[in-house]
């Protein structure tokens, strides 16, 4: 199969992953209240839907079903986690935009939650979307095993938690306050933390809900440190060299911030050449599932190549 081929099988897969996750956001953000809740307040459920659906390439939920579908795996449950961890990746969107965080106006070409609603919905809507996201990850319909559903639980804290995505940030916060600029194994540790722990575990996640081997496992681990690491270079890059249309965001703000980016530390034609030396090592990480890991093959370089 040529290169093109494949990347038109890439594209069509991730457009049909998207158009099934939004239709699965939106029935499970539906106003009829779950069983034990009690009531959904209508302005809150309504800044939780425009904060998750009608926007985003849903690239978290791909790997968890493409890593998924690759080990035999699919299905509403796997849909259901691959839901789980686009919750909380919406979740950290609609906090990072916050005054108190990057002060965003602008997300997926529009205005920004707090914008758009207020501030204080912004904040309920963004802990409930990640309260929500373990709701969805630990019920029955996602997986019939409580030892999958725990262990798939447990992956999704410790990547958005204090190991992971909000401890990433916390640190990126610091970098902003910092007198000191980060050395390059702080800002790489930061970026694994913020970008690469949500990204990584999609892979796990499709790979437990898989009954991958150990082997297997490690595999799609070092996959998705690789594609982490290229995604958040290729942010940065983007933000160095685009614009707000194209964006949907604010473009210029990592250097007018202070942002710890490797942009900043190697200049952007040496970024431009790390980020293709971590495709090719997460392309390389794939080599046992041979043409099974065409889909993810193509992620990688999806990475580099995305306009926004």
């Amino acid at each position: 199969m040529s290169q093109t081929s494949s990347s038109s099988d890439f594209n069509a897969r991730l457009i049909a992953v998207a158009d099934d996750v939004e239709l699965m956001l939106g029935q499970l953000l539906d106003e009829k209240a779950f069983f034990n809740e009690i009531h959904r307040p209508e302005r809150l459920l309504e800044a939780m839907r425009y904060a998750s659906l009608g926007g985003g390439k849903r690239l978290r939920p791909f790997l968890v079903m493409e890593s998924a579908r690759m080990l035999g795996a699919s299905g509403q449950g796997v849909l259901r986690a691959a839901c789980a961890l686009e919750f909380v990746h919406c979740y950290s969107l609609v906090h990072d935009d916050l005054p108190a965080m990057d002060d965003d106006d602008l997300r997926r070409g529009r205005p920004t939650v707090h914008k758009a609603f207020d501030e204080a919905i912004a904040i309920l809507a963004g802990d409930s979307l990640l309260t929500f996201a373990f709701d969805v990850m630990g019920d029955v319909p996602t997986h019939d095993n409580p030892a999958i559903r725990a262990e798939l639980v447990v992956g999704l804290a410790r990547a958005s938690g204090l190991g992971g995505m909000a401890g990433g940030q916390a640190l990126d916060l610091a970098a902003e306050a910092s007198a000191t600029p980060l050395a390059m194994e702080e800002i790489l540790r930061l970026q694994a933390m913020k970008t690469g722990a949500l990204l990584r575990f999609g892979v796990e996640a499709g790979a437990i809900l898989g009954g991958a081997s150990a082997a297997e496992r490690q595999a799609l681990v070092a996959y998705g440190l690789a594609l982490g690491a290229a995604f958040q270079i290729a942010d940065d890059i983007l933000d160095a060299t685009s614009d707000a249309a194209t964006l949907g965001k604010q473009a210029g703000k990592d250097e007018g911030r202070n942002k710890a980016t490797l942009v900043s530390v190697l200049g952007l034609e040496a970024a431009r050449v790390r980020c293709a030396d971590l495709v090719a090592e997460a392309e390389g990480a794939l080599e046992r599932f041979d043409s099974r890991a065409d889909g993810l093959r193509e992620a990688a370089r999806f990475t580099m190549a995305r306009k926004s």
